[in-house]
């Protein structure tokens, strides 16, 4: 059975905590994203990393592990969450996957904000084989570290697929002004 994990970012803690906001797997598009794929028949799970606003890799791995990845399954991860399944699966050398696509993927390059979440390992250059495709989201006008995670992506992973957007910031729903994302429905899709 084919199925998707959209995974969200790395929240500020205040936002974490404000009872008034939605839970990352609740925010942005992810919820649209993941209906549009339900009703598609693909099953789709938006996982919650338990503390997203300090990420401990181990609660997000045993978080993820709850569900099925396999060569039918589609990984997409927004932010931190790009930059999470960049190192699961540059640790897992043997997991085939179906599409992978990271929106805005961030892997903390200036290391001052995770506490070692991304220590340990290196991306695999070969990543995009073990894949049905490999895509990278980015915006023109994201953050100055998410510009330099996706530039170490795109010169280290052979055969990406690179998709550049203007004027969609961090692609969150303040800087998109909508919660639906179609060309990212599209290119899970496809």
């Amino acid at each position: 059975m084919k199925n998707a994990i959209i995974l969200h970012g790395k929240a500020g803690k205040e936002e974490y905590y404000d009872p008034d906001q939605p839970n990352g797997s609740n925010a942005h598009w992810l919820p649209w994203l993941q209906k549009q794929l339900i009703s598609k028949d693909i099953k789709a799970d938006t996982p919650d990393a338990p503390y997203s606003y300090d990420p401990q890799w181990d609660l997000w791995v045993k978080e993820i592990e709850r569900f099925e990845i396999g060569p039918d399954t589609i990984l997409v991860g927004h932010s931190c969450g790009g930059g999470f399944w960049l190192k699961y699966l540059s640790l897992h050398e043997d997991l085939k996957v179906g599409k992978v696509i990271l929106v805005a993927p961030w892997m903390d390059p200036d290391g001052d904000e995770t506490r070692g979440f991304f220590d340990g390992f290196e991306i695999d250059p070969n990543l995009s084989e073990r894949t049905t495709g490999l895509t990278v989201f980015h915006s023109d006008n994201d953050m100055g570290n998410v510009h330099k995670s996706v530039a170490q992506i795109r010169e280290k992973i052979k055969d990406l697929q690179y998709k550049e957007f203007h004027n969609y910031g961090h692609f969150t729903y303040g800087s998109m002004r909508t919660n639906k994302f179609p060309e990212l429905l599209d290119e899970c899709i496809k």
